[in-house]
Order: structure tokens, then C-alpha cells, then sequence
């Protein structure tokens, strides 16, 4: 049996929308699972091509094949032990990694969406995708990144209890994301944060939060206004100055422009950018905003 998956690029935050907010991007990694006949070597069980390619572990440590491990054995654990042995993985990989767009909370959806359909296959007990959302909250942290990737769209989501919503976008077909070479761990990000924040500022974010649901489900022009953020995006300036001078240049200009999760990535609320406002080094990608979440297909 061979179980194929798709799952998209998501941008946290979109601003204001601080560890709640999220929106999936068609740019999807590929992932395809095949139950051998027998055993398969652990230390040789993984391919992938793309992001990563260079470094990431092609034995049973890899994330995704090791979240598929874990939740058989906490979901389905009547035939882990015969499944397990026998898994390989193929991936293709296209989220850029430690850029902001989601890559980690991808790998994680797409191994607990991998064992759910293994599940599925084995037990005819079905995973809803709101008990992959809770399992994907518990190994990320938050939800932000996992609900759209899971749901599609744009999604706002609760932590406690762990809970999402899909808000209808009619105004917007397509974003810009402007991808740096620069990377950034998201924990190095997220403790450049204070821990209390001033109620001002937290007062004038909720209401940028709720206009940013007006902006993307009934009127584009207060994007501009929407996406302007006090909670996060200037505490971690010292993390990616360039790409926070670009967020810079870009509103200057009218742009709704926001960083881009933990960053570097800078996202767009406009299907394009003028060239002349892109800098050297950076990749300038128009992408759709992908509505399904992630897709799975199993061949028998």
C-alpha cells in the first residue's frame, strides 16, 4: 500500500494575528509512504529531494518518520509494531526551511496525516482532522501554522482549548512572499519577546486582528491598516534587520507587508511587488492561497 500526501506553505501571524492567526500557501512539499512486504532497513528508509536535501537523516530519526511512528503507537497501537518495520518515505520537499513559511508545522501535519491514513487502512478507524490539529498543537507548541495546514485558507485558532476556525477570503487569489537566503530558528525569534506587553499595544493589536478578518473576507483596502503590528515584528528586529527594513520600505510604499511567521520571510497581502522594490539576494514568489489544507490519496 502506497499513501500519497500533499501539504502547503503556511505564513503565521499575517501581522497582528499573533501564534492564532494563519494562512496556507500553494506551495506544497510531496510526501509518499509505502508499506513494504517486509522489513526495510532503518538507517536507509527515507529519500528526499528539495529543501533539506543535504542534511536532513534518511533513517527513522527523520521528523515526519518519526511523528508517523509515535502516533501509531498512540493511536493505533494494535499494528504499529507490524507497521513500523516495514515503512518507507519519499519526500520532495519545496517549503523553504527556517524561512517563516511553516516548513516545520508541514513535516509534522503530513506525519500525523500519514499515520491517520495508515490507521485508517489498517483499523477502519478514521483520525478527524481536529484530532490531528490537537496532536499537531501538542508537538508544535501552538496552532497557528498547523491549522491552515491542515484546514486551508485562513484560519484563527485558540491554544486552550486547541480549537480553529476557517474565515472565507474573497478578497485576495493570490499573495507575494519575498524569500531571503537567510534563515532563522523560530526559537531565537520568539525569545527575543518580552514577556508583558503594554495593554495599548495589545488593545490596538486585537483590533487590527479583527480588522484584518474584515480586510481578507469583505474589503482589501483596510489591509494596509489590518497587517500593522506592535506585539512581535519590532522586538525581533535585531533579528532580521533586513528583511524587517524591507517590511519597512514595502508599507512606505502602501504595501500591506508583514514578516512572515518567525521570519525572514516577508509576506504581501498584494499579488505583486514591483521589481524595483525587491532587493538583491531576495526571491519574489506570487503564490495562491491554497484552501483545502493538506491532501491525501492512498493506492492499494
Amino acid at each position: 500500500m502506497r499513501v500519497r500526501l500533499e501539504v502547503p506553505a503556511t505564513s503565521a501571524n499575517l501581522g497582528p494575528g499573533y501564534d492564532s492567526y494563519g494562512l496556507a500557501l500553494d506551495i506544497v512539499d510531496t510526501l509518499s509512504l509505502t508499506v513494504e512486504a517486509a522489513a526495510v532497513d532503518p538507517h536507509r528508509c527515507v529519500e528526499v529531494t528539495g529543501e533539506g536535501a543535504e542534511v536532513l537523516p534518511r533513517d527513522r530519526s527523520h521528523l515526519i518518520m518519526r511523528i508517523i511512528g509515535e502516533v501509531l503507537e498512540a493511536e493505533f497501537p494494535d499494528v504499529a509494531a507490524d507497521l513500523c518495520p516495514r515503512l518507507s518515505l519519499e519526500c520532495v520537499n519545496r517549503i523553504p526551511h527556517s524561512r517563516g513559511m511553516g516548513s516545520s508545522a508541514a513535516a509534522v501535519v503530513a506525519g500525523i496525516g500519514l499515520a491517520a491514513e495508515l490507521g485508517a487502512w489498517s483499523t477502519g478507524a478514521e483520525m478527524s482532522r481536529d484530532r490531528i490539529l490537537e496532536i499537531a498543537t501538542a508537538i508544535e507548541g501552538h496552532p497557528d501554522n498547523a491549522a491552515p495546514a491542515i484546514f486551508g485558507g485562513l484560519t484563527v485558532s485558540l491554544s486552550a482549548p486547541v480549537k480553529s476556525w476557517q474565515v472565507p477570503v474573497r478578497t485576495l487569489e493570490y499573495v507575494t512572499v519575498l524569500v531571503p537566503s537567510a534563515r532563522l530558528d523560530t526559537e531565537v525569534a520568539r525569545g527575543l519577546i518580552p514577556a508583558g506587553i503594554d495593554h495599548a499595544i495589545a488593545a490596538d493589536n486585537s483590533a487590527r486582528a479583527g480588522l484584518l478578518v474584515h480586510g481578507l473576507s469583505n474589503d482589501a483596502q483596510v489591509l494596509f491598516d489590518a497587517t500593522r503590528d506592535q506585539l512581535h515584528q519590532e522586538f525581533r528586529r535585531s533579528a532580521y534587520p533586513e528583511s524587517m527594513a524591507l517590511v519597512d520600505s514595502l508599507r512606505a510604499g502602501g504595501f500591506p507587508a508583514v514578516i512572515s511567521g518567525a521570519g525572514p520571510t516577508v509576506l504581501v497581502l498584494a499579488e505583486a511587488v514591483p521589481d524595483t522594490l525587491v532587493p538583491a539576494g531576495i526571491v519574489a514568489r506570487r503564490t495562491a492561497i491554497d484552501l483545502g489544507g493538506y491532501r491525501v490519496s492512498r493506492e492499494n
